[in-house]
């Protein structure tokens, strides 16, 4: 057992060492970074199809998509015109640093403003590695149960944002937003919680302003 903890520690020290590294590097080309976490089939990958349009209009956007196989997901977001790149993990259930690092290449960090992660779609393994993102936003849908939170606590304690997606089928399920975001705030008193449906389009401009606002701060040096 001592052996498998020692092997951790170090995987995660190594992994904190690089994302340090690579978030001197995002600060210094001022570039805003967004790590969007979930379990599968929250939508996020639709949420990103149905907001890159409008946020592409002012902010130059690069996407680097994490899955365990297929490329799916990166030929979706291909045919928003947003640079894309993707990470196939082979079986990995999170991306690490150095994933990232060696994806960096295939990006112009001076003309990017703005790189959104698409982590692998777990709940659990992503929550230990810092990626060197500014943001992490961690989306879950009213599919899913209103318990989230509380089964997957340190994700939802290192989250900045908790996107609560496919509200359109609010009513044709028992879950409840008042107490997923009574769970949530129980762990994290300082997350923000945004509502969308990619269906009919509610909440999808406050959450495209929110992270044009974000990057906009990253970008102007504030």
């Amino acid at each position: 057992m001592s052996k498998k903890i020692t092997l951790e520690q170090k995987v995660l020290s190594r992994n904190d060492i690089l994302a340090a590294e690579l978030r001197k590097l995002f600060n210094e080309e001022q570039v805003a970074v967004m790590n969007m976490v979930s379990s599968p089939g929250s939508g996020k990958t639709s949420l990103l199809e149905k907001t890159l349009g409008s946020l592409s209009q002012n902010l130059s956007i690069g996407v680097i998509e994490g899955d365990i196989q297929t490329d799916n997901d990166a030929v979706r977001i291909a045919k928003t015109g947003v640079p894309v790149y993707q990470i196939q993990t082979g079986g990995a259930c999170h991306l690490e640093a150095e994933m990232i690092r060696r994806a960096l290449v295939n990006f112009d960090l001076k003309s990017t403003d703005l790189l959104i992660i698409e982590n692998v779609g777990n709940l659990v393994c992503p929550s230990a590695f810092d990626l060197g993102e500014g943001l992490r936003v961690a989306v879950i849908s009213t599919t899913e149960g209103d318990d989230k939170p509380l089964k997957y606590p340190a994700m939802f304690r290192s989250a900045d944002v908790m996107v609560i997606n496919k509200m359109d089928l609010l009513p044709y399920t028992d879950f409840d937003v008042q107490k997923v975001t009574r769970n949530a705030m129980s762990l994290n008193p300082e997350i923000q919680i945004l509502k969308t449906s990619c269906r009919t389009g509610e909440g999808l401009n406050e959450w495209a302003n929110f992270v044009k606002n974000f990057a906009h701060l990253i970008v102007s040096g504030v």
